[in-house]
């Protein structure tokens, strides 16, 4: 063992004549109490003066705040000693990398740590970047969570990490120098020595189990199933291909009860759409029912309403038109009682003139009766005849002449010189229908036009007047049974007669509008197509 005396020259031979950067921190100070002359050197100080008296306190460039020294110089005191790459500039300004240690110590109480720096070359550097690089990549390699192989190109395994060893069952010194054929037997049939020399003349990074499960084949014989991934890399020119490889029996039993719960809920998806669709049909089944039931319903309540109606406006019409001639005849047939003298005969004739139309009206009102009975049954059919519609006009007119009130004319503008064939009985009742309420409805010196023309196998026919007119609203409802306008529910009509015409003109093909205005007039125009005469 040295004496103290050569301890000291040698720690100051050591101290003075290093190559690297030795100084003596003061942490309580927070600066250098002492540093060696490749210190001064290497932070480019004129002498150890300037660096000690430096009032700045500062490495010029350090990686570290306040705080952070202070924990880096307690981490040092807790462990002892600690080393770390950083970055350190110059006196001079100009920066460069170092490796820096730091040592703990005391010495008469203060705490003191011992700084050593090496600038740290491009060709260290690089040697310890290699030093890291292999150290991460053992690191990788041994705590890989899959089975990593490294075979050469003639596929002998060269080298391997402890799970691929796990995988296979066999100790790391048992596996490599073996063909890679041992783990894999079945990887690509008996092809495999053809496949890996296509592999060697191109190399590339691939999946060998995208499209089929590889089994894997242990040491003692059992098999498992493997995804195998496959890369490659060139040492000193020479190939290398690295294989890794993954147990998927887990992930397979998985995908197998996966695959069987989707089957499963498939099934029960299927068996409930069916059940679905059972009840929706039956649903659906049952909706239609009711649908159908309730239009019949609907059907049959508007046919009651309808009926309800009808009954109300017959028996409103009825008490009026039958009551109001009927008692006329009983008038009159009290009053010829009191006329016994043959001086009297005047007065028994008004009165015989008065029952004979009261009764003539109730026959007519009978006849629509009559009329809208055999429409409704459909019994009645047209039957066209050779007609003139002069004629027929002429002797129209003449059957409605007793209803002209005073001053009241007519007017016909008739342009049909020809025969046709129509049915002239409809069309003589439409017409007296037609005339009727024009002269029913006007006042006395009121105007009664006919208008008829004839051309295309058409007859537009239309009877204008100057009378009451028809609102709006009772238009909508005219040709309804029992119909009558509220503007005329005072004047005699059963309200059928309009009903009636509309009928008519459907057997004869025909059609009919109406135009009015309250207090302006009416007029009603049917159009009917005809034949032409077979005389023709």
């Amino acid at each position: 063992m040295l004496s103290a005396a050569y301890t000291t020259i040698l720690s100051n031979l050591l101290y003075t004549h290093s190559r690297e950067f030795v100084g003596i921190y003061d942490v309580e100070v927070g600066w250098f109490t002492q540093v060696n002359p490749m210190a001064v050197q290497l932070l480019g100080y004129a002498s150890e003066e300037a660096f000690l008296t430096d009032p700045d306190h500062s490495l010029r460039l350090p990686p570290w705040t306040v705080a952070e020294w202070h924990d880096l110089c307690e981490l040092t005191k807790r462990e002892g000693h600690h080393e770390q790459e950083t970055t350190i500039r110059r006196h001079t300004g100009e920066p460069f990398l170092a490796y820096m240690r730091l040592t703990y110590f005391e010495a008469a109480g203060r705490a003191s740590l011992l700084v050593c720096l090496t600038e740290q070359s491009p060709l260290q550097r690089a040697e310890r970047d290699l030093a890291h690089s292999v150290r991460r990549f053992e690191a990788v390699f041994a705590n890989a969570t899959i089975g990593i192989i490294v075979c050469d190109k003639a596929g002998t395994m060269v080298s391997a990490n402890e799970l691929a060893g796990e995988l296979f069952g066999y100790s790391l010194a048992a596996l490599l120098g073996q063909r890679i054929e041992v783990l894999v037997p079945g990887a690509a049939g008996r092809h495999h020595e053809q496949l890996r020399e296509t592999f060697n003349q191109n190399p590339q990074v691939r999946s060998m189990g995208l499209h089929r499960v590889l089994q894997g084949q242990r040491q003692d014989g059992s098999v498992f199933p493997v995804e195998v991934s496959l890369s490659y890399f060139y040492l000193d020119e020479e190939l290398y291909v690295v294989a890794y490889i993954l147990d998927i029996s887990l992930k397979q039993a998985a995908e197998q009860e996966l695959v069987a719960q989707h089957q499963h809920v498939a099934r029960l998806n299927a068996e409930l759409e069916q059940k679905v669709a059972d009840r929706t049909q039956a649903l659906l089944s049952t909706l239609a029912e009711l649908e159908e039931r309730g239009r019949e319903l609907a059907l049959a309540l508007a046919a009651e309403q309808e009926l309800g109606e009808l009954k109300s406006r017959f028996v409103s019409m009825a008490s009026h038109e039958f009551r109001t001639p009927l008692t006329a005849v009983l008038t009159s047939a009290t009053l010829i009682g009191k006329y016994p003298g043959t001086d009297q005969q005047a007065q028994r004739l008004r009165h015989l003139a008065r029952i004979e139309a009261s009764v003539n009206h109730l026959n007519a009102i009978l006849e629509e009766f009559l009329s809208v009975g055999r429409i409704e049954e459909g019994t009645m059919e047209a039957h066209p005849t050779t007609l003139n519609l002069t004629t027929l006009l002429t002797e129209t007119l003449a059957d409605v002449e007793s209803l002209r009130k005073p001053g009241q004319i007519f007017v016909r503008l008739v342009e049909c010189p020809d025969p046709f064939r129509l049915d002239s009985s409809l069309l003589r009742k439409i017409l007296v229908n037609l005339l009727s309420n024009a002269l029913k409805y006007s006042g006395d010196n009121a105007v009664v036009t006919v208008r008829a023309s004839c051309h295309a196998n058409q007859l537009v026919l239309s009877v204008e007047d100057q009378g009451v007119g028809i609102s709006e609203a009772d238009q909508a409802h005219l040709f309804e049974r029992f119909f009558r306008a509220r503007n005329v529910s005072t004047v005699p009509g059963t309200g059928l007669g309009l009903y009636i015409i509309a009928k008519y003109l459907e057997m004869m093909r025909g059609t009919i509008a109406l135009r009015s205005k309250l207090g302006q007039g009416t007029t009603v125009t049917v159009t009917i197509p005809y034949e032409n005469d077979s005389a023709d």
